[in-house]
């Protein structure tokens, strides 16, 4: 088997590959801070940018991360580092709202099937953030598994998991423990060869913790959680595995603060969406407007209103505030072909390539 199949790299990708026949394909399975590793066919090396390619980088989501294939010009583990020439087009992306950065994402990972959502059955645990974490997986394009850690922690485990799925509904959720080898066994179903799944969370909900596991040794470093109940950074940086099944994980730092800049809500909040429709105006925003079906069921007791007001506060972060729902998809659709003129000019040039 080619190496770089192993490495979850697909059909697109080789034939994405091919435009470039004077560099090679590979990797970016871990990343440092002027270097990072990866796998080509041929085995490990490590590389850095051209120096074209960083004078042409304004942004840094033009850079590399962990799960990019990239094209290299130089391959040969023995006598110094691969030069990256050129990033392949991105399948799936996860990203935030970069720390400390203004109007700059951060680029998590990329390439993923799978995004496992860890939240930890203690005192840290929180719908609300479990309903950002889905908005911003469902916008990157992967899947998203909620999965439950310490459930030994846990007294009222079915009634969590019923709530859970009140606002994810469809979503899988997997209950797990470091103490019950056969929850954990649950996950590797997922992760079939060639598939690529993230693991995501709070520091100290033990993402490091079920990497090891399923692994089947202590490969990753841990460390104790506080009295608070609040995680210590143990992961500094994201590293990708290929698992002795096959499939390929990915842990990441933990994640407190998760900045929406780009969120689906459509899917993490489906069930507003619904009520809107039965909204008096079109574009109501489910503030004090009147014929408010979505207040309405709030009053009623279907709906519960801090899930609204996690709504609201993810369309003013993820700047929607305002927009109904198909204003939203519009938004998203004109940043994505920002470049040709927004989404309009897109149609247009596909209707004129059309006739040709």
């Amino acid at each position: 088997m080619n190496n770089l199949i192993k490495y979850g790299a697909r059909k697109a990708d080789f034939e994405k590959a091919a435009l470039y026949p004077d560099l090679t394909m590979a990797r970016i399975i871990s990343q440092y801070k002027n270097l990072y590793k990866i796998i080509t066919e041929s085995g490990e090396n490590f590389a850095e940018l051209s120096g074209k390619f960083k004078y042409g980088s304004e942004k840094m989501s033009d850079y590399p991360a962990v799960g990019d294939f990239v094209m290299v010009d130089h391959t040969d583990n023995t006598s110094g580092n691969s030069i990256i020439h050129k990033i392949l087009p991105r399948r799936t992306v996860f990203e935030r709202t970069a720390v400390g950065y203004e109007n700059q994402i951060q680029i998590i990972v990329t390439n993923i099937d799978l995004i496992f959502i860890c939240m930890s059955l203690n005192k840290d645990f929180n719908e609300s953030r479990l309903e950002r974490y889905l908005s911003i997986v469902w916008s990157s394009g992967a899947k998203p598994v909620i999965i439950l850690t310490k459930s030994d922690l846990c007294k009222n485990l079915q009634e969590v998991v019923s709530d859970i799925n009140i606002i994810a509904p469809g979503t899988d959720v997997i209950a797990t423990s470091s103490f019950d080898n056969d929850s954990i066994d649950n996950l590797t179903e997922y992760l079939k060869p060639g598939t690529t799944a993230a693991f995501i969370g709070s520091s100290g909900v033990g993402k490091t913790t079920l990497i090891n596991k399923i692994i089947g040794e202590d490969l990753l470093n841990t460390s104790e959680i506080r009295q608070d109940d609040k995680g210590r950074h143990t992961t500094t940086r994201r590293d990708l595995i290929v698992l002795p099944g096959g499939g390929i994980v990915i842990d990441t730092p933990g994640m407190r603060e998760l900045g929406a800049e780009a969120v689906n809500l459509s899917k993490s909040f489906a069930d507003i969406e619904d009520l809107s429709l039965k909204c008096r105006f079109r574009d109501c925003t489910h503030y004090n407007e009147p014929g408010c079906a979505v207040k309405a069921a709030i009053e009623e007791g279907l709906l519960d209103e801090r899930r609204l007001g996690n709504y609201h506060k993810l369309k003013r972060e993820a700047k929607y505030d305002g927009l109904s729902f198909k204003q939203i998809e519009k938004e998203k659709l004109d940043s994505m072909f920002e470049s040709i003129g927004g989404m309009k000019n897109f149609k247009k040039f596909v209707r004129q390539n059309k006739k040709r």
